[in-house]
């Protein structure tokens, strides 16, 4: 049985060109999804399956990033002697969740090399990546299902998702040997297939469960796509070598570096709050009636 995963991996040094004008001043993972950054919702996925130490890959004009989880004194101070008092908790509990180091990419290489990135702070631990564009939605359970697939099986597990055919030339897809439950094995991995090309319906997504060794193989990964030096590919090398698992869900995954998934993100996650949630709702309802949406 493998060990626990204890870290994660945050690449954030992405330029955000998706949601351009809003991301030429402000990093694109500093978005809010109501009153939340998106990164902070991929911090507490973390957090809440136990990951303490996370390191995020950064790049230039990502400072905001650094600021959000630290401690802000001066604006604590002022919450305490307003009274403000739950409003000063949150803060303090956003500096404190977890263990948040940063380093920078220095150059965009692509996906695997701002993971490559991590060899050192890492070592010889399993680990976890989270994009920071993909936000999973709690009741999912899909990085619980990772780790606890990698702790029994003791190799690496990729997320994949069932997406229409339409949709399987935007990601890379994976064949794959059904196995129990969520569970199956990978066979291959085919970057972005013609939908009658593509081994099956299964789309990886945002969410990785490494061991170490994964380093050792993006170190010979020769740059592909765009010249970039392709995560994908690694997890194609690798899963020659030694097995590697995906665990398949069918929903709770939104895209918010799409512009109609973060508007969709952004209303369910209102209207799942309780002091949001009822008012937002009887305004949708109302533009419903009107026949203006």
């Amino acid at each position: 049985m493998a060990q626990r995963v204890r870290k994660a991996v945050i690449p954030a040094a992405g330029l955000g060109t998706r949601f351009l004008p809003a991301t030429k001043a402000q990093p694109k993972e500093m978005l809010p999804l109501v009153d939340k950054p998106a990164i902070q919702y991929v911090v507490e996925e973390a957090t809440s399956v136990g990951i303490t130490d996370i390191l995020v890959i950064t790049g230039r004009g990502k400072r905001s990033l650094e600021d959000h989880f630290d401690r802000s004194f001066e604006l604590e101070y002022y919450l305490e002697q307003g009274g403000k008092l739950a409003e000063l908790e949150e803060m303090r509990r956003i500096a404190e969740m977890a263990d948040i180091h940063y380093v920078r990419q220095g150059e965009p290489r692509g996906l695997g090399h701002a993971v490559l990135v991590a060899a050192e702070h890492i070592g010889d631990q399993p680990f976890a990546v989270l994009l920071g564009d993909d936000i999973m939605h709690p009741d999912a359970g899909i990085l619980a299902g990772m780790l606890d697939s990698f702790e029994h099986y003791g190799h690496s597990v990729i997320a994949l998702k069932e997406v229409p055919s339409s949709d399987i030339s935007s990601y890379g897809c994976a064949a794959v040997q059904p196995l129990v439950g969520n569970v199956v094995r990978v066979e291959d991995l085919v970057e972005k297939p013609a939908a009658d090309e593509a081994p099956s319906n299964l789309a990886v997504m945002g969410r990785y469960v490494f061991g170490p060794g994964i380093f050792e193989v993006l170190a010979r990964t020769e740059p592909g796509r765009g010249g970039e030096i392709q995560l994908t590919d690694a997890i194609k090398a690798l899963a020659e070598q030694e097995p590697v698992y995906g665990w398949t869900f069918r929903t709770g995954r939104f895209d918010v570096g799409n512009k109609l998934d973060y508007l969709q993100a952004t209303v369910e996650l209102a209207l799942e709050r309780e002091d949001i949630g009822p008012p937002f709702r009887k305004f949708l309802v109302g533009l419903l009636g009107r026949g203006d949406i």
